[in-house]
């Protein structure tokens, strides 16, 4: 094995499932520039300062109220929100690019964990790749949000915040008909979008060695990525 395949396993862990993933997005054709695993692998370390530093922007809502129930008004307590959502399998803690889980899984997410303003176009996107898989998420939103989902109440508390249900299906519909919409200041927005994601990955370091000579040039930080020469 050489060096930067062994420099995968501890950031990826199952790199060959991140490549697959790639080939898929690569023969769909989503985005010109498809990145390598090590790029992935920059961008995963980006996700990971995120969570340590930038926690707030995770599961939390700046515009709708908590829902009145006791359950919601506990789970908002994002310490006490976790195992519910590990055991809902609606977060996967080892994949911070999204590129591990299956379709099933990150239908799971959109419907379990709360996502802010339009963070769940990330999700959306990547389901996009998976022929009918929009179109299953769309009939489970709308299930809940009908309350036709045995489980509706308990997903909803889940998430938290008022009107999540709701905002998710109408996003779904729209990404159905092929529209992801994003403000204008969000579009290239990691956080906040998958295509921008892989164009961010992209622009990085191809290799280890390439990674060293930027950072050791200070051309490169985990933040920002790859800067301006």
């Amino acid at each position: 094995m050489n060096l930067e395949r062994a420099l995968l396993y501890p950031i990826l862990f199952r790199p060959e499932v991140v490549e697959a993933r790639l080939d898929e997005i690569r023969r769909a054709g989503l985005v010109r520039d498809v990145p390598n695993a090590w790029q992935i692998s920059l961008g995963v370390l980006r996700m990971v300062h995120r969570v340590l530093f930038r926690s707030e922007t995770i599961g939390t809502c700046a515009d709708h109220a908590v829902r009145p129930t006791l359950r919601a008004r506990l789970l908002e307590s994002r310490p006490l929100r976790f195992p519910f959502l590990l055991r809902e399998h609606a977060v996967a803690p080892l994949d911070f690019s999204g590129l591990l889980s299956s379709p099933e899984r990150v239908i799971r997410h959109l419907l379990g964990a709360h996502h802010d303003g339009v963070q769940f176009v990330y999700d959306l996107q990547m389901l996009s790749v998976h022929p009918g898989k929009l179109e299953e998420a769309l009939q489970r939103a709308r299930a809940v949000v009908e309350q036709r989902d045995p489980r509706a109440e308990w997903l909803r508390d889940l998430t938290v915040y008022e009107r999540y249900h709701e905002n998710l299906l109408a996003a779904l519909e729209a990404a159905v008909r092929g529209d992801f919409p994003i403000p204008d200041h969000q579009v290239d927005d990691p956080d906040i979008s998958f295509l921008a994601y892989l164009a961010w990955c992209a622009r990085q370091p191809a290799s280890p060695a390439d990674t060293a000579r930027a950072l050791v040039g200070g051309r490169f930080t985990i933040t920002d990525g790859a800067l301006a020469a």
